[in-house]
């Protein structure tokens, strides 16, 4: 099926990327301070998750999201 709008670009952005890469640093570090039994660890992992959540959504108004001015999309 096809999309009348256009390609939305699938998150191929930079506000996107930067989003995605503090989430997955917060889940590893979250993840190993589970293990490890470190309880404070945990919950700042999980305040990193929302942080990430907000710098992705902050870039994405400052035109760095799929749909913004500043970001240029790459031919495949």
């Amino acid at each position: 099926m096809s999309n009348p709008i256009g390609d939305p670009g699938h998150g191929h952005s930079p506000a996107a990327w930067t989003a995605v890469i503090i989430m997955l640093v917060a889940f590893t570090i979250g993840t190993v301070a589970f293990y490890l039994d470190v309880a404070w660890l945990v919950w700042a992992s999980a305040v990193l998750v929302v942080v990430g959540a907000a710098v992705g959504w902050a870039m994405a108004k400052a035109g760095y999201g799929v749909a913004g001015p500043k970001y240029l999309a790459k031919e495949h």
